[in-house]
């Protein structure tokens, strides 16, 4: 099977961005942000972006690079023989599959909201309700899952990198047309001190653990989703520019998200800190109260499948490469038995707030939404960023700083230099293990 590639840089920049961008910027950062008291919060999440994430993303695209294929073959051509480093090649896949059981469900949520406001039919919308009926959770998944393995059928340039281009364009747009509106409102002053002052005394251990998971969440770090575009791309350009390229857009989304809702909720007098229904509930109930509101928030719910979809496409993707370089299967064949066991995967999550809500797996009111979501982003996200600053920087035991640096640095760009390498070989692994062990020690177990 011939390796795809990407017919450009720009498509490779706006595919990888894509991937990140999503669910985790536009509906996760802003609530996490408002529960965990605002400016503090967007502060040590940057640092984590800086110097956790940049190292592992450049670490994870050098290692699709060189070895030219899906992170479960991608360990074995790399590691030496006999060594069980290909075994994360296949947490990997299981992990893009737990991420999809539920971010298919919330991309869901969206298109649902979506064609809410494009059809006005908006006076019985309400976070809670959506969220019980199982029908409507179902059809919108299945939506999600058809239009996004549909897209892939065709050839990764004709399908992936060209939708991929448009969506992230009309996103940018979209999003600086809100935030220019958001801060011509009453309350922006006040909303965008909360949102950008930080308060130091509100930063804790609970802070740190969700801002760090959140930066590897926002990222798509740890479970080969970076790795997979690292693959299709050629050595023209040196791979710690490119990633400090992703993370600016990425970010650039998520602060966006923030200038939308927060001056949006101070002006209207909603809470900041009402968790996973902030974005539908409460910008819901700002679109309704405001002059033109239809017409905005339809705007502002177009921008959000734009984000949510540039993401499924992207871990879609990652999980056919995987499954097409195991079975030798062509696009299509891959995308329908894909399709299914995603399909199936979600279900749980799609079911687990109604028909399946006697599943109470931690504290009370938790399902099976909370499942993947503990697998994924507690779990996977950080273990696997470990596995991969481990195997990069380890000569005896893995591929070795000096093969890493050689590929990481081939072309034009900004280099890795050798003075990093106690950052890359140390720093991370041990900080993101230290946050890691403290986060499952605090973790509400019911």
């Amino acid at each position: 099977m011939n390796r795809e590639r990407l017919g450009s840089r720009i498509g490779f920049i706006l595919l990888s961005a894509g991937c990140a961008i999503g669910c985790g910027n536009v509906w996760k950062f802003p609530w996490m942000a408002g529960q965990y008291g605002g400016g503090g919060f967007v502060l040590v999440y940057i640092i984590c972006l800086i110097v956790l994430g940049l190292p592992v993303m450049t670490m994870e695209f050098a290692l699709g690079r060189a070895a030219q294929a899906s992170p479960v073959k991608m360990y074995q051509k790399l590691e030496k023989k006999g060594q069980k480093w290909h075994i994360h090649g296949y947490l990997a896949l299981f992990g893009n599959l737990c991420l999809m059981a539920f971010y298919a469900v919330v991309a869901g949520w969206i298109i649902y909201y979506f064609v809410s406001f494009l059809t006005g039919t908006t006076s019985d919308l309400g976070f809670v309700n959506m969220i019980l009926n199982p029908t409507l959770n179902m059809v919108y998944m299945s939506i999600v899952v058809v239009v996004g393995f549909g897209v892939l059928c065709f050839n990764l340039q004709g399908g992936l990198e060209r939708v991929t281009k448009y969506i992230m364009v009309a996103l940018f747009v979209l999003m600086i047309g809100l935030a220019v509106y958001s801060a011509t409102m009453s309350g922006a002053g006040e909303g965008l001190k909360f949102y950008l002052l930080p308060d130091f005394s509100k930063i804790n251990g609970e802070v740190i653990v969700g801002a760090m998971n959140q930066a590897f969440f926002s990222l798509s770090l740890g479970i080969g989703s970076m790795a997979i575009f690292g693959s299709y791309i050629g050595k023209e350009r040196s791979l710690m520019g490119e990633s400090i390229n992703v993370i600016i857009l990425d970010t650039a989304v998520a602060l966006l998200a923030g200038f939308i809702i927060f001056p949006a909720c101070f002006t209207y007098g909603v809470e900041v800190n009402s968790g996973p229904n902030l974005l539908f509930d409460t910008m819901a109930t700002v679109f309704n109260n405001m002059k033109g509101g239809r017409i905005l928030g339809t705007l502002f719910f177009l921008f959000m499948v734009f984000a949510a979809m540039s993401t499924v496409f992207a871990v879609f993707e990652n999980i056919l490469a995987c499954v097409r370089e195991l079975t030798g299967w062509s696009r299509p064949k891959g995308c329908i038995v894909c399709g299914l066991v995603v399909f199936a995967f979600a279900t749980t999550s799609a079911l687990g707030f109604s028909v399946w809500s006697g599943f109470v797996p931690f504290a009370e009111g938790t399902g099976w939404f909370d499942v993947w979501d503990f697998i994924v982003n507690t779990n996977l996200l950080p273990i696997g960023s470990v596995i991969i600053a481990l195997f990069c920087t380890s000569k005896k035991f893995g591929w070795g700083w000096d093969n890493f640096v050689k590929e990481a640095n081939s072309g034009e760009g900004l280099k890795v230099q050798d003075w990093m390498k106690p950052l890359f070989a140390y720093f991370v692994p041990v900080v993101v293990t230290f946050i890691y062990v403290y986060g499952l020690t605090a973790w509400n177990w019911g």
